[in-house]
């Protein structure tokens, strides 16, 4: 089926629509990524995070096939500074404005303030994913020069996306997060037993600990009551604003969150003496739990390894989900049975002046990371060695 030539930029998600956009997020190629759904995408528009006024100007790309149908969507948004990534691109700015250049607006392709791994460019079933993605791709550089941007900027595709956005001459980015892997574990002992006698105790201990101190609910679905987001927006508050100094997510994300994903959610809460003390926000995909947010407000020694590590691998385990993906950075959860693994983004710099920095920096920056990704998973695994 062929592709219509011309690309639309919608302002909001909302014009594509729930039909044409879930007909290409839900494509079966995509283990069901909620951060790409048309419902996670609305929800940051309609509660004001991810808007014009935040620096998140939505400028979302559509492609329709010969019928009229969309084929091909791509979030994507114009921003005016570099929040809420976790692809950390601030040292390009500083140089490039440093030496003349104007780094901001620029384009990025993401689920806002969310460092998980998912499709940019998707494609409906049976729609030649080739000719669907330069469309796509085009149709980014394009807006980019009309907005006069420094670049576009994907960030966290996935790994064959990664790699054709290479093959496409984008330069090609590497990071690293530490991710949870199911080795088809029959439950949460099956697990420590893979591990070493002395962390299958240290973990055995620290659960212990955090679970006598507390009671633990892990909550999905219509279980997930306003009560729970009001005490659980209190602990992001409080997180958000002692790490970041302005957190990113309001109250009505969380409402509408519960309202339309209540079933894609998994909110683990701790509470002492009848009061809510701590919890943990997790989003359910296909085949992945991803990690997202936490917070407290009392210090329970090893609560948030037990809220956001163990009772995430406990739950994917139950349900036969392949991995925990537990958010950006902290080699401390090494120790807890997370690994290494590489996290991706690719980049169109429209300057050649800043492109040719960029591509020998990322160069160097991959090569670097992936000696620590061995270097790490060599010295600090916490599995058994085999003889």
């Amino acid at each position: 089926m062929s592709l219509k030539a011309a690309v639309k930029v919608s302002r909001r998600i909302a014009e594509i629509g729930r039909e044409g956009w879930d007909a290409c997020a839900g494509n079966p190629d995509y283990a069901a990524n909620p951060f790409v759904s048309f419902d996670f995408l609305d929800i940051v528009e309609q509660s004001g995070c991810a808007i014009e006024r935040m620096g998140w100007g939505p400028q979302h790309l559509s492609v329709e096939d010969e019928d009229g149908q969309v084929a091909a969507v791509m979030p994507l948004y114009l921003k005016s500074h570099s929040q809420g990534e976790y692809i950390f691109d601030h040292s390009w700015a500083e140089a490039y404005e440093r030496a003349g250049g104007r780094y901001y607006p620029k384009l990025i392709s993401a689920a806002p303030f969310t460092p998980a791994t998912g499709p940019r460019l998707l494609v409906r079933p049976g729609v030649d994913v080739e000719a669907a993605r330069k469309t796509l791709l085009s149709g980014a550089v394009s807006l980019c020069e009309r907005y006069d941007s420094s670049g576009v900027h994907i960030n966290f595709p996935t790994d064959e996306e990664w790699t054709w956005l290479g093959g496409q001459g984008l330069s090609m980015r590497e990071g690293q997060q530490y991710h949870w892997e199911n080795a088809g574990y029959a439950d949460f002992d099956a697990f420590l037993g893979a591990l070493s006698s002395g962390r299958r105790k240290t973990i055995r201990r620290e659960r212990r600990d955090a679970q006598a101190a507390v009671e633990i609910l892990a909550l999905t679905g219509p279980d997930i009551t306003e009560e729970h987001w009001d005490a659980f927006y209190g602990f992001y508050m409080d997180t958000g604003s002692r790490k970041w100094g302005r957190p990113y997510l309001n109250r009505l994300f969380f409402s509408l969150l519960g309202e339309r994903m209540a079933d894609r959610v998994l909110l683990v809460m701790a509470r002492r003496n009848g009061q809510w003390v701590a919890g943990a926000l997790n989003l359910i995909g296909g085949d992945c739990l991803y990690g997202r947010n936490w917070g407290c407000v009392e210090d329970i020694p090893f609560l948030h390894f037990e809220l956001c590590y163990y009772q995430a691998i406990e739950w994917a385990i139950g349900r036969g989900l392949a991995r925990v993906e537990a958010g950006a950075q902290g080699q401390h959860k090494i120790a807890r049975g997370y690994l290494p693994s590489p996290v991706r983004s690719a980049h169109f710099i429209a300057d050649p002046m800043l492109r040719g920095p960029v591509e020998d920096f990322v160069a160097r920056e991959r090569e670097a990371v992936e000696g620590e990704m061995e270097w790490l998973a060599e010295e600090f695994s916490p599995f058994r060695q085999e003889s």
